[in-house]
């Protein structure tokens, strides 16, 4: 089997990986996420995807190297990682009883082999209070997600139900993910 590398800084990513019996390695590359706005979200996702993983392949062309992201969207409007807890309440105001969608883009790359692929999941919030939203941005979870909310923790609270992979809303398409390494291992 090949080696496999998580280019990946998210803790949860490397969480869903060990849960689901993956033997990595994580190295990450110090990139600089460009959203751009001309791409559809599916195709944004698997780009910043792609620029992980290739920074980290270019020195390890005998791994198989993974590279993921995730974004948020709700109307068309990409809601990446809040940078300011001011923003993170805007976000959580705009998803408030509303259905949004969350994309994660993966990338594997081996040697000159690429391949690409994402996921969406559709996610109801439920109507929230301001009261909510305040407690919930200063407990400062929201502070390093896509969305300003984390499903698998406190932010469980604000999701009415979803629709497609609850794992890929956490940030890593796990069960898709093992059908399509398959090819790379």
């Amino acid at each position: 089997m090949s080696k496999l590398i998580l280019a990946s800084a998210s803790p949860r990513r490397r969480e869903l990986m060990a849960l689901a019996g993956f033997d990595f390695e994580v190295i990450t590359a110090d990139v600089d996420e460009v959203l751009d706005p001309s791409l559809e979200p599916c195709e944004l996702v698997m780009s910043l995807a792609f620029q992980k993983a290739s920074a980290v392949a270019e020195y390890n062309p005998d791994a198989a190297v993974i590279g993921a992201d995730t974004v948020v969207v709700l109307d068309g409007k990409v809601l990446g990682k809040p940078h300011s807890e001011e923003e993170a309440v805007q976000m959580l105001r705009e998803l408030s009883g509303n259905t949004h969608e969350v994309y994660t883009g993966v990338c594997i790359i081996k040697g000159d082999r690429v391949h690409k692929f994402y996921e969406c999941t559709g996610v109801t919030f439920q109507p929230l209070e301001d009261e909510l939203i305040t407690q919930y941005v200063a407990s400062k979870e929201p502070m390093d997600k896509a969305g300003s909310y984390g499903i698998q923790g406190k932010g469980s609270v604000l999701v009415k139900g979803i629709e497609g992979d609850y794992f890929n809303v956490v940030g890593f398409p796990v069960s898709r993910f093992y059908r399509e390494i398959k090819p790379f291992t």
